[in-house]
């Protein structure tokens, strides 16, 4: 990877913010390795927790920040759970269009007692949504199954983000997620233990972003790394 002299944190707007995220991921370089573009989810993961150890969580399969960056290099949508999340994933540097899940199929639940981020995933998913996007689950674990269900019949997203976080369905939901995309070849990241959230796979998917902008700067060739 080229080095980066400084971090470009989409999120910040100020000197004052962005010297901050300069500093904040300074420090976590010292705690994270920088060699790789996996390396690069681990720091974020560190950074949006405040916590090294959450490094070691970290569950990367089939190159995910590859295959998220060429999906925000194409435009592709960016869906997630809930609104939570969605309101995490930076508006800046990429045109995807971000939209979440929640808020969809309300009869679906309505008739069927399922929850309504399962509902939702499987509204999206007849109307095509999931294919080629970056699929996000911060939140449900039952969206989270929902989507493996979607990908068992056929769908392909272009990468998996996530991070459900909770004591009820959490961590099998995560285990289900790299056990689906260990066998159709689906690019994703996860972590485990009942830690998670919203927060954490917006700041996952965010950095999909920030390495699609340092393509497009020429900082970084993704060929060097598929």
């Amino acid at each position: 990877m080229t080095e980066r002299d400084a971090y470009a944190d989409l999120g910040a707007t100020t000197q004052e913010a962005m010297d901050i995220a300069e500093t904040s991921m300074d420090i976590v370089r010292t705690f994270v390795p920088d060699e790789t573009l996996t390396d690069r989810l681990r720091q974020k993961a560190v950074h949006s927790t405040g916590d090294i150890e959450f490094q070691h969580l970290i569950r990367c399969q089939n190159e995910p920040v590859v295959a998220g960056a060429r999906a925000v290099l194409d435009e592709r949508p960016i869906v997630t759970d809930i609104t939570m999340a969605k309101a995490g994933v930076t508006g800046r540097g990429h045109d995807c269009p971000v939209r979440k899940a929640i808020g969809n199929g309300a009869d679906l639940a309505a008739e069927t007692g399922m929850t309504r981020t399962a509902a939702a995933v499987l509204e999206l998913d007849k109307e095509g949504v999931y294919d080629g996007a970056i699929a996000v689950v911060g939140n449900a674990p039952t969206a989270a199954l929902a989507l493996c269900d979607c990908i068992e019949n056929g769908t392909r997203p272009a990468a998996v983000v996530a991070t459900p976080v909770g004591f009820v369905k959490a961590e099998e939901s995560r285990k289900r997620v790299r056990e689906i995309a260990d066998e159709y070849d689906v690019p994703a990241v996860t972590n485990v233990g009942k830690r998670g959230g919203s927060g954490l796979a917006a700041a996952l998917t965010n950095e999909l972003i920030h390495v699609a902008s340092d393509v497009r700067n020429g900082d970084v060739d993704l060929e060097d790394h598929a």
